[in-house]
């Protein structure tokens, strides 16, 4: 049964309602639009990524202007590929963190764990005879930790990302929970989307990202195309012979498949060409690569992707150092959050920080193909971004 938490433990101190800047001495909710807040002496503005994994959130966010000012994951393998890339290893457990001890941030970042939430992960706690969502007491309660964390801080913004099912977990009660708790509870203005990465990347994954804002700001989740690119974008030619399936396992698999699918279940492998797109990456990929197997040919075993496809599939950048084993990093991409995903909502959140709080959006009339008719859509107003918070005088929503 999912515990009815909805309250933030109290034995925390408590921050107060309003910051003040120390550099201008204004609240930082006074100024007419986010880029009077506090920011570093650069003029970017900060943020901190929490359950931050392997870093998919802290590439996003940086590439639209923000610093990293504060990073924490339990798994010591997460840890080390954090580390080679970003040079410098991530505070571990979050319960031992004092939200005191975390600096002064802007907005907060948090993929928190899925597995308790997941259809996967709760139809194999409950065959195993454990606990799932919230009643996880190892990692159903890490989201009250980003509670706690917001309580005290009152960031301007948080964006936080999980599985689609945390939507429908417990008939939708854990979610009712979340939401009552970041907007009754904390005072935060949330709005929600599912999101699928295949506008972007070669992959089926849908998950849902949760964006806060301090003060109520008209929010618009990124417009993503309806098609995105093919698994060929991100194959190797040349792949190492390690990566084909054996006789043994490949036979093993298609007698899975033909068990369940006479049994009328849905399970099975998913073979795909590079003119596909894959199913979702999962931390498990390292058992056997069933869920994307790579077709050479009828003459010839599939193959599993390789550590550095799935790297490429889920939007990281070639020049990202993987120094773990391939069974690690297996895990750590099919944990991770799709860079380009996060990316185009971090520019969305950005965006909206820096229009006036009085800003409201402007309708515009859009003739429907479909329908042949008028339909009313929200148009934002274009902005760039990368340098946008150097130079605050000019930091101004167009």
């Amino acid at each position: 049964m999912l515990k009815q938490k909805s309250t933030i433990p109290r034995n925390f101190h408590q921050a107060p309602s309003t910051h003040v800047s120390k550099k201008s001495g204004a609240l930082r909710e006074d100024a007419e639009s986010y880029c009077a807040t506090d920011t570093t002496a650069d003029g970017k503005f900060r943020f901190i990524d929490l359950f931050c994994g392997i870093g998919g959130f802290r590439i996003a966010f940086e590439s639209v202007g923000g610093e990293c000012v504060f990073s924490s994951d339990w798994d010591r393998f997460s840890q080390q590929t954090y580390a080679a890339n970003f040079g410098e290893v991530p505070h571990g457990d979050i319960h031992a963190v004092s939200e005191k001890d975390i600096p002064h941030f802007d907005i907060l970042c948090a993929g928190f764990p899925c597995q308790p939430f997941s259809i996967a992960g709760v139809s194999k706690k409950l065959s195993l005879g454990r606990r799932h969502g919230f009643d996880d007491e190892k990692q159903g309660n890490l989201f009250f930790e980003i509670a706690r964390i917001l309580e005290y801080h009152r960031p301007t913004a948080f964006v936080l990302e999980n599985v689609k099912n945390l939507k429908s977990h417990e008939k939708g009660r854990t979610f009712e929970i979340i939401h009552n708790t970041l907007t009754s509870e904390l005072g935060y203005h949330v709005y929600h989307r599912v999101i699928d990465a295949k506008s972007l990347v070669p992959q089926h994954r849908e998950r849902i990202f949760i964006v806060g804002f301090k003060e109520p700001r008209p929010f618009e989740f990124p417009d993503l195309p309806d098609h995105g690119p093919k698994l060929s974008s991100i194959l190797d030619s040349d792949i190492a012979s390690k990566y084909t399936l054996s006789d043994h396992l490949w036979g093993y698999l298609q007698n899975y498949a033909q068990k369940h699918k006479a049994a009328g279940n849905g399970f099975g492998f998913g073979l795909v060409t590079e003119n596909d797109i894959a199913r979702t990456l999962s931390a498990r990929y390292h058992k056997d690569g069933s869920e994307i197997l790579i077709s050479q040919g009828a003459r010839h075993n599939p193959r599993r992707l390789s550590p550095r496809e799935c790297a490429r599939l889920m939007g990281y950048p070639d020049s990202f150092k993987i120094p773990v084993s391939d069974t690690q990093a297996y895990r750590q991409f099919g944990n991770s959050v799709v860079v380009p995903v996060v990316q185009a909502v971090a520019q969305s959140v950005v965006h909206t920080l820096l229009r006036p709080k009085d800003y409201r959006p402007t309708l515009v009339l859009k003739e429907s193909p479909e329908r042949l008719k008028n339909t009313a859509i929200i148009s934002p107003h274009p902005v760039h971004y990368g340098k946008i918070f150097k130079n605050k005088k000019k930091c101004q929503a167009t």
